[in-house]
């Protein structure tokens, strides 16, 4: 049995199964999303995606970080932010339980 449930999102809304119900994701997969719509909603990316200055720039990332390893379902100090292109990140962590978990933001 799953520890962790939610509703799946794609494209800030609900994912539906061809009979109009919505679709669930568990444990890892959960966690990722939780982590997506963290950052989302702290505004940090927008703030990342617009800045200039590199030394900002990775202040901001390292906000990020820390807000990411707030989540109690990571192993500390695994989470990580690279860009892999202009205005593309990609956060890596490792969870408690679940493995490793990849977000493209």
């Amino acid at each position: 049995m799953s520890e962790y449930i939610d509703l799946l999102i794609i494209d800030n809304d609900l994912a539906l199964d061809p009979s109009r119900q919505p679709l669930l994701i568990d444990d890892r997969a959960s966690i990722a999303q939780d982590i997506a719509h963290m950052i989302r909603e702290s505004g940090l990316l927008v703030t990342l995606v617009a800045e200039r200055s590199k030394l900002r720039q990775r202040d901001c990332i390292q906000q990020l970080e820390l807000l990411v390893e707030a989540d109690q379902r990571l192993v500390p100090g695994t989470a990580l932010i690279n860009q892999v292109q202009t205005g593309k990140y990609l956060v890596t962590a490792k969870t408690l339980k679940f493995g490793d978990i990849e977000v493209t933001l």
